[in-house]
């Protein structure tokens, strides 16, 4: 049990370092990679928790894919982030209007939070052993039954993303060869390859 809490306390330390330096960090690149650590720490929370199940999903998707796309666009856009904080305190009111709302949002919210009839009539279902039902097997079932629309929208959602990825980083260029697909349809054979009959002895 030492062993456990200590791991959790690791673990959950450097999430939580992790994630303040998502938002503390002043390079972006930064901040993708200690996303990362999150995430690798997130995992062996799940882990210590007896969701291998998730802490794979989370490796694979979130850092194998998510994080390092992320990165990848960051880079890509060449942001100039110095001539944007330019006009910061320009912006300070209205962000801290928008700040205060949502804060009052979330403390009404927290204020009148209840458990809903559905869920106590979830918890007080036998659960059963964990010989019989797998941590893949429990977690299908309740995603794709119970959250199937959320679970839905959240693909919309990543959908949207990865069309936005692709439009911001869609620029013209100036004196950039563009690839153009019908073009490379329409080539035929004659237009590409020509052979040459070479006499023997007079070549060079």
């Amino acid at each position: 049990m030492i062993i456990q809490a200590l791991a959790f306390y690791l673990f959950a330390g450097v999430t939580v370092a992790a994630g303040v330096m998502v938002i503390a960090a002043r390079n972006p690149v930064h901040s993708v990679l200690f996303l990362i650590l999150a995430f690798f720490n997130s995992a062996g929370l799940f882990i210590l928790l007896g969701a291998e199940f998730l802490a794979m999903i989370l490796v694979v998707v979130y850092v194998g894919a998510v994080a390092v796309l992320f990165l990848f666009v960051v880079m890509m856009l060449d942001i100039n982030f110095v001539e944007m904080r330019h006009g910061f305190l320009q912006y300070l009111p209205v962000g801290a209007l928008v700040a205060i709302i949502l804060l009052t949002e979330l403390v009404l919210l927290f204020g009148a939070w209840v458990v809903t009839p559905v869920a106590l009539q979830t918890m007080q279902r036998p659960i059963p052993a964990v010989e019989e039902v797998t941590n893949t097997h429990a977690l299908g079932q309740v995603l794709y039954t119970d959250y199937f629309y959320l679970f839905q929208a959240s693909g919309l959602i990543l959908l949207v993303a990865m069309i936005g990825a692709i439009v911001l980083t869609l620029r013209q260029r100036e004196g950039v060869r563009r690839q153009s697909i019908p073009t490379q349809l329409a080539r035929r054979h004659e237009d590409s390859l020509e052979i040459k009959d070479v006499p023997t002895g007079s070549g060079i």
